[in-house]
């Protein structure tokens, strides 16, 4: 189980414009930024979809919090 604090932490640091949810833009932008240039958005879309239980193509810090700690 991931540690909240350090989970919203994470989360800030995707979540480039402030607005509480995490684009794919925003998280292909910080895959860039760690080394790997090879996340396209169409990639980054689909890695947020399969933790956006809202359907609205972002990820919130709840749903990032809950993909930390699938087991």
């Amino acid at each position: 189980m991931a540690d909240i604090e350090s989970a919203r932490k994470a989360f800030e640091r995707y979540d480039i414009n402030g607005d509480g949810t995490i684009s794919a833009v925003e998280y292909k932008s910080v895959m860039a930024q760690l080394g790997d240039p090879y996340v396209t958005e169409t990639v980054a879309q689909a890695v947020i979809n399969s933790h956006d239980s809202d359907g609205d193509g972002k990820l919130t810090f709840d749903e990032f919090w809950a993909s930390q700690n699938k087991g």
